[in-house]
């Protein structure tokens, strides 16, 4: 389920996770920020083999290879899903469940570059990422990875106190995980979008009324009856 660029994932132990998905323009930056890192690297060699003659010019190609290719997939396969420009600005990539990327997800996700940048100054990923409900690029579609953000860890904060109401129907597991999920996450979101999603379980309540309903019912879920 996508609502509002976060992504909710269900772990196979049925705990949620909310995914907020990277759009285009903080992953450009962190490519730039790869990219310059890359530039000076190559830069330094240049100046070292360029004593060399030709077999220093052999060597530049070997290492702008290496550069261009292994760069990305080392850091992200064994630093965590993050290249350093992803880590500045704190992005991660992971795989659609959740999980932490795999050297096989880094490989896919990264040869696929190539598909990606076609014809020139990566148009083609840049218009998939536009269209991609995701945000995902080819190599992304095709390792079924994503581009996240990383948040910070909230720190645990006593829920406000409230009255609490039993609900009036018969919970299934599915409405526990959306009332949790509501309870720890409301705060998030505007009162005018925390209205939108109340009236959702009681349309047939003004706004104002639904939102009250439901943060009393969430409350009850969590705190027991008071």
């Amino acid at each position: 389920m996508l609502i509002d660029e976060r992504l909710e994932v269900e772990t196979p132990e049925g705990a949620m996770l909310s995914l907020s998905l990277a759009g285009p323009v903080p992953r450009a930056l962190a490519y730039a920020i790869d990219l310059a890192i890359r530039l000076v690297i190559y830069g330094a060699l240049a100046a070292v083999f360029a004593a060399l003659g030709k077999a220093g010019m052999g060597l530049l190609l070997i290492m702008a290879f290496v550069l261009e290719w292994f760069y990305p997939t080392l850091f992200e396969a064994f630093r965590h899903g993050q290249t350093p420009g992803k880590k500045a600005m704190r992005l991660v990539v992971v795989h659609a469940n959740g999980s932490p990327l795999s050297f096989n997800g880094s490989l896919i996700r990264n040869l696929l570059r190539t598909a990606d940048a076609f014809p020139l100054f990566y148009l083609l990923g840049f218009i998939c990422t536009l269209i991609s409900p995701r945000y995902q690029r080819l190599g992304d579609m095709a390792a079924n990875t994503l581009v996240v953000h990383i948040e910070e860890t909230p720190q645990i904060q006593e829920q406000a106190q409230g009255d609490t109401l039993a609900p009036d129907w018969s919970l299934s597991r599915d409405d526990q995980l959306a009332l949790l999920a509501f309870h720890e996450r409301h705060d998030r979101f505007s009162e005018a979008r925390q209205q939108e999603l109340a009236q959702l379980a009681y349309p047939e309540l003004a706004p104002a009324l639904a939102l009250q309903r439901l943060n009393a019912v969430s409350r009850y879920l969590v705190q027991g009856p008071t």
